[in-house]
């Protein structure tokens, strides 16, 4: 790329896009290496010129991913971006988002948390990219962090109780990223992430029960400790 004056050509070509997995190693190679008129140009192609599943949303991903290094590098401004396409309809951008804030915490975990506590109050898709953005073991590598995390995905929880708008898609994406992020943080912190979990064992809600059933089935947890799985699941079969 670095001897190409246009990389939208080269980005496309090898995008790996359609098919089942984008070229992450490129698309990461692309944030690092882009300067920012590059940056602008991948984020200039209109949402309808780049749908799912497509080489060009690979290019807007690679811009999305982008904006990560610019905020882990002091521009606080890309925050309110990254937050807008929080709630982009198309989910590799959405997981771009999450994997630029990790970025972010790869240098400054506390300011991601700060800033993830705010986005855990806003919408489904906001409330989704915050608990995605933490659920990453490299960032969980302190007590003091992952009981932190725990303490959002416990909110995230019990704003999942209070639904009442359950239909829609912000709110099943949200769903499906809760059904692996406890996983991530009980096991970073077992101490303190089991009895916290085990609280929402007691609750009826039928997708928080889902989101605890879909954790315990990860194997992280099974090999952390597999009597203590089985006791759970067994209190969530009763």
């Amino acid at each position: 790329m670095r001897g190409l004056k246009d990389w939208t050509p080269f980005l496309l070509k090898e995008s790996g896009l359609p098919g089942p997995r984008g070229n992450l190693e490129l698309a990461q190679a692309a944030a690092q290496e882009a300067d920012a008129d590059q940056i602008k140009a991948f984020l200039s192609i209109p949402a309808e010129q780049a749908p799912e599943n497509t080489a060009r949303v690979f290019v807007v991903f690679c811009g999305v991913l982008a904006l990560g290094k610019l905020l882990a590098a002091g521009d606080r401004t890309q925050l309110s971006r990254l937050r807008g396409y929080a709630s982009d309809p198309r989910w590799r951008i959405r997981e771009a988002v999450a994997m630029a804030l990790q970025t972010l915490g790869d240098e400054d975990v506390r300011s991601l948390l700060s800033e993830m506590r705010l986005w855990s109050a806003g919408n489904w898709y906001e409330k989704r990219a915050a608990a995605a953005a933490l659920a990453e073991p490299r960032l969980l590598r302190t007590a003091a962090t992952a009981g932190a995390v725990l303490k959002v995905l416990d909110r995230i929880a019990a704003s999942m109780v209070a639904a009442r708008d359950r239909g829609g898609e912000s709110f099943k994406t949200l769903r499906q990223g809760m059904g692996y992020c406890w996983s991530v943080a009980v096991a970073a912190l077992p101490d303190a992430g089991k009895p916290l979990f085990e609280k929402w064992l007691r609750s009826a809600d039928p997708d928080v029960r889902w989101m605890l059933r879909e954790n315990l089935r990860k194997n992280r947890l099974v090999k952390m400790d597999p009597t203590w799985v089985k006791a759970c699941l067994a209190r969530l079969g009763s």
